[in-house]
Order: structure tokens, then C-alpha cells, then sequence
């Protein structure tokens, strides 16, 4: 049987992975591997047989121990987004150890529209695309869509005051459970077929963020009202309601992404890899509206 690793294995993806993978009935726990910066985190799943390891892609002396013995590998991206440059030299030193350990095949989590995207951090995935790619290693590179959790950010501070304020125009975003998308990753690990692909994976419908608001007012009996905002002034309202600075043009620019068209693609690549229908959006605010405030 196949040698499972998957990176980040602590955080809020990393779970859903390893728990759809325990539950999918095709791979035993002594198969799975979990690394971690925080291995402490995962007792629980080394109690069901899931080997855990130690790894910090910015520590080199963790890398070869948690690839060892790996025929295929999830590589979850960091979060390390506060300085330049960083996160695409963690991840390329992933990939390297990788190699060097005999891993055969890769997946790893991107972005949509990876080449050309406004998204801020978009470069540090296409980066390591590439080095994928240049590895020599087969890989499969899920270009995962806006989650429907991200609006947890958003809607709770609009559905209070009434007003959402949005630089994102008409584009159109295929929201898409992270549940659903940890089942997708799962099911390109455990998937018999290798061949170097390159898939997005986005929820059944696209919305404009009107046609959102529409629905969050349906689900939570709330009104709710879009203004339209330049990127200029989302960027001055976030700094006056206390968003932090360093975090405003990231945020931003998932509002110019979606005006620019860069989410607007839907697929039904969920439904392939996960073996099920993924989560609508209406279902997603219905159960959470409790969540935003109504």
C-alpha cells in the first residue's frame, strides 16, 4: 500500500484531509503519516494508528526524517505570508526534500488561475508550481476556489450594520466548502491514477457578491445592502474598523481577483475526487447563519 504524507497536518485543511482519509475506507492508519511544527497536536490521530512526525520547512534537519519512506506526498502551503519571498522558499525546500527522499508523487494546495492572478500571494504558488513541475516528480496541483468559511471574515460585521462593502463588482466566485475540498485532496491521494495534472476546484454555482447577499438575507431574515467601493476605499474602511495593515492588501485583492473575472470558473472536479455532491452555498448559510449573527 501506497505511504501517505500529509504537511501541515495540525491545521484547520490538514484535519479534514487526514479525517477523510481515515474514513474513506480505503487505506489503513498505519499507512497515514501527519507532520507537524506542532506534533503535540496530533495525539489524537496517533492513537488511531497515524504515524506523526516532526516538520518545519524552515528547519532542513526536519525535512528528510518526514519524507522518509513516503510514496506520495500533500504538501499544504504555509502561512507564512508576512514577509516576501518566504513561503516560496519554504515550499521549494519541501519539493527538494521530497525528491531527495524518493518520494514519487506530490499534491499540493494552490490557487485558482495560479499564472495571472491578482491575489496577493499568488506568485509564492506559482513558484512552486514550477518547482514542481521541475522537480521531475509526477504531481497533481488542486487550485482550490474561494472557501464559503472565508465569509466567517466578512459577514457578521455587514449583516450588523446592514451594509457589505465590496470592491469585487459583478466578478463571480464559486464558493466551495473546505470539508469538501479536504475530501477532494483526499481523493487525489488515494487515487490510482498519477498522471501530472493540474485541477480547480470550486463549488457547483458561481455568485456575484450581490447574488450573496441576496441569499444571507434569505437564509437570516436580515437585509442586507451591497455598496460598491473602490479598492481605495475598502482599503481606507478596513484600516478605520481596525483591520490590521499588514493584512489589507491581501484582502483587498481577493476583491479585485473576483472583479477581474480570476474565480469565475466552475467544475465538477469536486464531485470526481471526493465521490459526492459538494455543499451549495444555500445549505452552507442555513446551517451557519446562527454563526453571522442572525
Amino acid at each position: 500500500m501506497t505511504t501517505i504524507l500529509v504537511t501541515g497536518a495540525s491545521g484547520q485543511f490538514g484535519r479534514l484531509v487526514l479525517d477523510a482519509l481515515l474514513n474513506s475506507g480505503k487505506v489503513a492508519a498505519s499507512d497515514l503519516v501527519a507532520a507537524s511544527r506542532s506534533p503535540e497536536k496530533l495525539s489524537d490521530v496517533a492513537e488511531k494508528g497515524v504515524a506523526v512526525r516532526t516538520i518545519d520547512f524552515d528547519r532542513d534537519e526536519t525535512l528528510p526524517p518526514a519524507f522518509a519512506g513516503i510514496d506520495t506526498a500533500l504538501i499544504i502551503s504555509t502561512d507564512a505570508l508576512g514577509e516576501e519571498g518566504k513561503r516560496l522558499a519554504q515550499h521549494r525546500r519541501a519539493v527538494a526534500a521530497a525528491k531527495a527522499a524518493g518520494v514519487t508523487r506530490l499534491v499540493y494546495i494552490s490557487l485558482p488561475n495560479a499564472e495571472n492572478s491578482a491575489v496577493s500571494f499568488a506568485p509564492d504558488h506559482l513558484g512552486t508550481e514550477e518547482a514542481i513541475k521541475e522537480s521531475g516528480l509526477a504531481y497533481t496541483i488542486l487550485r482550490n476556489s474561494w472557501y464559503m468559511e472565508n465569509l466567517f471574515m466578512s459577514l457578521p460585521s455587514a449583516l450588523a450594520s446592514g451594509h457589505w462593502y465590496s470592491a469585487a463588482g459583478d466578478g463571480r466566485i464559486p464558493y466551495v466548502a473546505r470539508a469538501d475540498l479536504a475530501a477532494a485532496a483526499a481523493g487525489a491521494l488515494l487515487s490510482d491514477e498519477h498522471g501530472n495534472e493540474i485541477v480547480t476546484l470550486t463549488g457547483p454555482v458561481a455568485y456575484t457578491v450581490g447574488e450573496v447577499a441576496a441569499l444571507v438575507s434569505d437564509a437570516t431574515g436580515k437585509p442586507l445592502t451591497v455598496v460598491p467601493v473602490t479598492d481605495e476605499q475598502l482599503a481606507e474602511g478596513m484600516a478605520a474598523h481596525g483591520v490590521p495593515g499588514p493584512f489589507i492588501p491581501t484582502l483587498v485583492s481577493f476583491d479585485r481577483a473576483a472583479r477581474l473575472g480570476q474565480f469565475d470558473l466552475v467544475t465538477d472536479d469536486v464531485s470526481r475526487l471526493a465521490g459526492r455532491t459538494p455543499t451549495s452555498l444555500t445549505a452552507f448559510l442555513e446551517a451557519n447563519k446562527g454563526a453571522f449573527g442572525a
